[in-house]
């Protein structure tokens, strides 16, 4: 089996990516005393987050299967990247606003989403020149 379309094969990677990311720690909390391990903050810690988080999963993977409406697979795809957008607000406001003492864990979870959504944004480019293609090749004919 081969994949001909690079965007399918990059909403597939965000997948991935996103829910590798619900299972990984994004933050990490400084012990109070000197003599006990930091705690890690996980996606699942947070219901909200967790359900922004499974919902942009299962709306990348519905867009791979969009392959033959290709403007509805770019607006699914859009939609799946500003609510990526919103995950990094959401995390940012959850990490900053109720663990002030909590340091984020770039290399870990955060990283995973920040690839997602550079994937999510490399199909939707794809897309748009797929688009661009069928239109010249309708100027044609």
């Amino acid at each position: 089996m081969v994949i001909q379309r690079w965007q399918s094969l990059l909403l597939l990677i965000a997948v991935v990516l996103m829910c590798v990311f619900c299972s990984t720690p994004y933050a990490r909390i400084s012990a109070v005393e000197a003599t006990l391990a930091p705690t890690s903050v996980f996606v699942y810690d947070a219901p909200v987050f967790l359900t922004i988080n499974i919902v942009i999963a299962v709306v990348l993977f519905i867009a791979i299967f969009m392959y033959r409406n290709l403007r509805r697979q770019m607006t699914v795809t859009i939609i799946s990247i500003v609510l990526m957008c919103a995950s990094a607000v959401t995390c940012g406001f959850i990490l900053y606003g109720t663990m002030p003492d909590a340091e984020l864990i770039w290399t870990g979870g955060v990283l995973l989403l920040l690839v997602a959504l550079v994937c999510a944004l490399a199909a939707y480019r794809f897309m748009r020149k797929d688009l661009k293609l069928l239109r010249s090749y309708d100027r044609l004919r």
